[in-house]
């Protein structure tokens, strides 16, 4: 960092419901009829609460990369997009290795990943702050879930309790 403080919005998306089918490896799963009727709504309401992305990082399973897709979609942008396949299975220190790789240029970063590393992830960042939607969010984090964070500072600045949660919805708050 150069000194100066800039905002930084994090975006994080569960993978939306996917599919189990018989014989398919774990990172093969594509999305269930649920998955691909969710991940547009949660697209659209990015898009209508302001939050379009700048860069998106996405594991590179099927299913997130789906997700991503119909996200997309509703969003109405298309952002630079980076596969990463550290994402797929991540702990809460991988996941903010990947983050603190973002383009400083970036001021909102979405990530599409997987439970259960991308919910410790948000109870990280949040900390211990008070909040109804942090209790939502530790309660269940459901698939096509999004938790929204901001702070100011890098990127390689995002840590425990380093950022103020903001938005938790899932798709059946819609």
């Amino acid at each position: 960092m150069n000194g100066q403080t800039t905002n930084r919005t994090l975006v994080l998306l569960r993978h939306a419901k996917s599919d189990w089918p018989e014989d398919v490896a774990d990172h093969e799963r594509p999305l269930a009829d649920r998955g691909r009727r969710d991940a547009p709504v949660m697209g659209r309401w990015l898009r209508e609460a302001g939050y379009r992305p700048d860069h998106v990082v996405c594991s590179t399973a099927l299913r997130t990369r789906q997700t991503w897709e119909l996200v997309r979609d509703g969003l109405d942008v298309d952002p630079a997009t980076e596969f990463e396949p550290r994402v797929y299975g991540a702990s809460v220190q991988e996941l903010l290795d990947v983050i603190g790789g973002a383009p400083a240029s970036a001021g909102t970063l979405l990530v599409i990943g997987h439970n259960p590393g991308l919910e410790y992830l948000a109870l990280t960042l949040a900390g211990n702050a008070p909040s109804d939607e942090r209790e939502r969010m530790h309660h269940k984090f459901p698939t096509a879930a999004v938790a929204v964070f901001e702070w100011s500072g890098g990127w390689d600045q995002a840590a425990s309790g380093s950022a103020r949660l903001v938005r938790f919805v899932t798709p059946h708050d819609l």
